[in-house]
């Protein structure tokens, strides 16, 4: 059970640019605040690689999909797309006037993990807390994504705090009040952070994220490309508060299903207010390797922009549980399946810069 094509990509080129950065000192009082806070605008990449996508009939239709997204944020609030300057004339034929571009490379559309963490301090500061994406552990080309970050705090000005960690930010959620969980195999993982232990990733992503607490749940090592982002399962929806999408009847066969199960047991256990709403049983795709995630939603200001699948009823769950858990905001849902086919969603392919 495979999640994304693999690709191995290069180390080297892919860390070229963190020896000529001027880096800050990792400054306290720095954090990621929740999502559902303000956002100033929403950072999202654009698909050009034929290495990674190769059939041209797939890369439009993955385009497409990323315009589709870009262009329902944009209604609510500003959306920058980083897009090589030679790339810009075919985006702008899918992407609405409102979305602007950056003339920052790119080769794939999964911003959660390559772009920016922004953290601020809660008076007027803004960073990038630097998390090194490497291709979720060099398997796949990311000579222009790994640099990403780092392009976009040298346009903005920003700090680039060192977190010492490789790594994606779609495998830790957080609530922005000091709690943190994430799947083990996202990090304590020797194609991420080979020689590091567990208690050590963790000290390292606290002070990364600003936050006083960590809940691990095992996850799954090796079956696909991110070695289980626990975005695709769980989410935050408010201090504490967690949604969950499990099957209605899982199949402890399967790895995912298992470590889903035992998520789902980790966090009842600690004590977290946690929901859990259906996969869909009917969809449009049918491939066992397709990704059919409620949680992977994205917020913004004024909206949710959240997958549906084509089952009426889990559809409707899906909607439903959003409405409730963020009341004043509007549930706008988007066809996806590209995505969906690629192992990810609407959260993996986004990435907020909060208002300061």
């Amino acid at each position: 059970m495979k999640r994304r094509s693999m690709m191995v990509g290069s180390w080297a080129l892919g860390t070229m640019g963190l020896l000529g950065m001027k880096r800050a000192t990792a400054n306290a009082g720095f954090y990621v605040p929740p999502e559902e806070d303000p956002h100033q605008l929403t950072f999202m990449q654009w698909p050009v690689n034929r290495g990674v996508h190769p059939d041209p009939v797939f890369l439009d239709m993955a385009q497409q999909t990323i315009a589709d997204i870009a262009n329902s944020i944009s209604e609510f609030e500003p959306v920058t797309m980083l897009c090589a300057a030679e790339d810009h004339a075919g985006a702008q034929t899918k992407l609405s006037e409102k979305v602007e571009l950056w003339d920052i490379p790119t080769e794939d559309l999964w911003c959660r993990d390559a772009g920016p963490i922004f953290v601020v301090d809660g008076a007027g500061g803004l960073a990038i807390s630097h998390v090194q994406f490497n291709g979720w552990g060099e398997k796949q080309v990311n000579a222009r994504d790994s640099l990403i970050a780092e392009h976009v705090a040298e346009r903005l000005g920003l700090q680039l705090l060192p977190t010492g960690l490789c790594g994606e930010a779609g495998g830790v959620e957080q609530d922005g009040h000091g709690l943190l969980i994430a799947h083990e195999s996202s990090w304590v993982n020797d194609n991420r952070n080979p020689g590091l232990s567990r208690d050590e990733i963790e000290r390292r992503l606290l002070t990364a994220y600003g936050a006083d607490r960590m809940i691990w749940s095992p996850g799954v090592w090796g079956e696909d490309i991110t070695d289980y982002h626990i975005d695709s399962l769980a989410r935050f929806t408010g201090p504490g508060s967690v949604l969950i999408n499990l099957p209605d009847d899982p199949d402890m066969e399967d790895p995912f299903h298992f470590a889903a199960v035992e998520t789902l047991d980790v966090l009842v256990a600690n004590d977290l207010d946690v929901e859990v709403i259906p996969e869909p049983v009917i969809r449009r795709v049918k491939s066992i390797e397709f990704v059919t995630s409620y949680a992977n939603y994205y917020v913004c200001n004024g909206a949710v922009i959240a997958a549906e699948f084509g089952d009426r009823e889990t559809d409707e769950i899906a909607r439903e549980a959003l409405a409730r858990r963020y009341p004043r905001r509007e549930i706008v849902a988007l066809n996806v399946d590209p995505l969906g086919g690629m192992g990810g969603g609407i959260h993996c392919a986004t990435q907020q810069m909060p208002a300061v």
